[in-house]
């Protein structure tokens, strides 16, 4: 039976794995692997294997499924197909990995850069079908589209994760207006204007797969229009495989403006405060510091 990709089914909240992903491919299952993190493989009859992945809240699953959809229509980078998604359960393709090669990264490079020169209709808008309450990881995450990037990006990527810190008591009044400065500082240490951007809006070492074909494979997005300049900023944060090659051959095929190194740690403030509302004051550090480099762009 033909799969009925993208098709919606109801909400389906007692159904195991399995029975979800026949009920979107049409496919009988032969077996199903359980992972961490709501996360489940499942090997369909005629041997392809698909991830079955629960949402971590209202409005999650559809948020990534769209941002799937709005990266694959960018045909420039690889993303796994979406087979079909409900209130709580999404069924996407598993892609077998394998080694990172510099071969595969300067490939990267050059897609991650044909994506974001895609475009965006705004700052912050969200991807055609998708929510504007979104998510990055398990982080609420509003897509309210904007047409001037450092005042969108203070009002709607910083300072709500900054407020929910200080309210939670991982970072104290004292730390935050460090960052209230940068926002203040705002539009100087921005450089030049860019437009929007078509942003993976995630795209920290987990979510880059090294795939078993030699490509780059992207998972869990939080898609939306920004500045190029995030990405790469979020792709440093937490260290990538042969990055150096991803970021010179992105320069080749798009050269950055001049002074982006001393804006990284703008850029970084947004998935830096991220990680403190979600994992605690192991993050303040490194926020404090990406502050600082900021105000001294």
């Amino acid at each position: 039976m033909a799969e009925r990709a993208a098709s919606r089914g109801p909400a389906g909240h007692d159904e195991n794995p399995g029975a979800v992903t026949a009920r979107f491919t049409g496919r009988a299952v032969l077996a199903e692997r359980p992972f961490s993190g709501g996360l489940t493989e499942v090997v369909l009859d005629g041997g392809r294997s698909v991830m079955v992945k629960r949402g971590d809240g209202a409005g999650a699953v559809r948020a990534e499924a769209a941002g799937l959809r709005r990266l694959a229509a960018a045909d420039a980078i690889h993303v796994p197909a979406v087979r079909g998604e409900d209130a709580d359960r999404l069924v996407i393709d598993r892609v077998p990995t394998g080694a990172s090669t510099a071969g595969a990264a300067e490939r990267f490079g050059r897609e991650l850069a044909a994506l974001h020169a895609t475009g965006a209709a705004a700052f912050g808008a969200p991807p055609p079908g998708g929510p504007r309450e979104a998510y990055i990881g398990r982080a609420p995450m509003r897509n309210v589209p904007g047409g001037d990037w450092p005042r969108w990006y203070a009002e709607h990527r910083v300072l709500p994760y900054l407020r929910r810190a200080v309210d939670d008591g991982v970072l104290r009044p004292a730390e935050a207006e460090l960052v209230e400065q940068v926002c203040v500082r705002l539009p100087e240490p921005a450089g030049p204007p860019e437009p929007p951007a078509r942003l993976h809006g995630d795209l920290w070492n987990g979510n880059v797969l090294w795939g078993a074909d030699g490509r780059v494979w992207l998972i869990d997005p939080a898609a939306h229009g920004g500045h190029r300049e995030t990405d790469l900023a979020m792709l440093r944060l937490f260290g990538c495989p042969w990055r150096t090659r991803v970021l010179d051959a992105y320069r080749e095929a798009a050269p950055l403006a001049d002074g982006w190194q001393d804006r990284i740690g703008l850029h970084q403030l947004f998935p830096l405060l991220v990680h403190t509302v979600l994992f605690g004051r192991g993050y303040a550090g490194q926020t404090l510091s990406a502050a600082r480099s900021a105000l001294r762009a």
